[in-house]
């Protein structure tokens, strides 16, 4: 899409400097040879086919401004000079500060109005007046210089615009896809943890209903993350929380979950969930869900525990392991947790107004604590 509009721009910039050249020659070449021409100044007696050589050489030099002005500036000061013809200096001091392309641009203009005013002087049909003469080369040559430069800006003025908007479009949407990818791994990390915890009990089990009830627990965890990222693919454009999304009431059975595991997980739980709103329930429970992971792929046989209760307006929600005790940690598959864990949960707690902090603890073991605010900054309530 992008290549194809360079391309119509390109044509169209072409076809403009096409048309140009083609007024250049309709306005000097008829005069030319109806004779209606004079050199100036007068001294100077040009053949006609010099005349029209110079007339060539300014409507040329209109395919090659964009990229240099001078040899429109030579060119229609000659053509100024040998036949008198004037609009394709009006049309240059435009051009050469609309593009941009000189630098010192007062000086180029200051000659092109003084091969403005010797060719007004030398002309038949106008009076000789220096102060006439004066003002029409100012008029014709420094004002449509100057409209040129505020054109310029103009144009400089909507590409640093365009450019704005693109930069902002391309940084949201990065905020997207790591928002999308915090998503995904909140999702199902911990769905695939449990499973994985479950497939290796399977395996040391003797008893064939302890085997169907991991069975039953794996089916379930699987069937529920299904469903979150369904809910989850459908949600994420309006930046809504999914119907199935897990708030504080949730994290009850995440540490029953643990300890089917053989995690030893204690809670402490005081929270008035009635007035708690959804965003903020989510990402207490997130926080849980990630601290817990962890411990079960770092730390399995730590103790753990987690509070999570109201103090005020705020939430305190943490989940502190003591030092390992030499357990095998469990197996996770490589790069499963991409870098989206604890990075993704402080931008996920930051979103609602609150803060993250996590490190290791004075015992040996590790800290990850939350303060959430009961209604994040910016959300509505229903």
């Amino acid at each position: 899409m992008g290549e194809k509009r360079a391309e119509l721009a390109a044509r169209r910039e072409a076809a403009a400097d096409m048309l140009l050249a083609v007024a250049v020659l309709v306005f000097t070449v008829p005069a030319m040879l109806l004779g209606r021409s004079f050199p100036a100044p007068a001294s100077v007696a040009a053949p006609l086919w010099v005349q029209l050589a110079a007339a060539g050489a300014a409507a040329a030099s209109m395919t090659v401004r964009r990229r240099t002005a001078w040899p429109m500036i030579a060119s229609t000061v000659a053509c100024a000079l040998l036949a008198g013809q004037t609009l394709p200096l009006t049309l240059a001091a435009y051009l050469m500060t609309a593009r941009n392309t000189v630098r010192r641009w007062p000086w180029a203009a200051v000659v092109l109005a003084v091969a403005y005013a010797l060719a007004e002087w030398a002309s038949p049909y106008a009076d000789r007046l220096p102060v006439g003469v004066l003002a029409q080369a100012v008029a014709l040559v420094f004002l449509p210089a100057l409209v040129g430069t505020w054109v310029w800006r103009y144009r400089a003025m909507i590409r640093e615009l365009r450019a704005g908007v693109r930069a902002r479009e391309e940084r949201a949407a990065a905020q997207e896809r790591r928002r999308i990818a915090g998503e995904l791994h909140d999702t199902v990390t911990h769905a695939v943890t449990v499973m994985v915890l479950n497939a290796g009990l399977i395996q040391d089990a003797d008893e064939l209903c302890e085997i169907h009830k991991l069975a039953r627990n794996i089916e379930d965890k699987g069937v529920r993350a299904l469903t979150e990222l369904r809910e989850l693919l459908t949600a994420l454009r309006r930046k809504d929380l999914p119907p199935s999304a897990e708030s504080v009431e949730g994290i009850p059975r995440l540490v029953e979950e643990c300890r089917a595991t053989g995690l030893r997980v204690s809670l402490h739980y005081d929270v008035p969930g009635e007035s708690l709103s959804r965003q903020a329930g989510h990402a207490c429970y997130r926080v849980v869900q990630e601290g817990l992971n962890n411990v079960r792929k770092h730390a399995p046989g730590a103790e753990v525990q987690v509070v999570c209760e109201a103090r005020g307006d705020m939430l305190n929600v943490s989940v502190v392991n003591s030092g390992t005790s030499g357990a095998v940690p469990v197996r996770v598959p490589a790069g499963a947790g991409g870098g989206y864990g604890l990075p993704g949960l402080r931008e996920r707690v930051a979103l609602v107004g609150g803060r993250l902090t996590y490190g290791p603890t004075a015992e040996g073991g590790f800290s990850l604590s939350a303060r959430i605010p009961f209604h994040p900054p910016g959300h509505a309530e229903p």
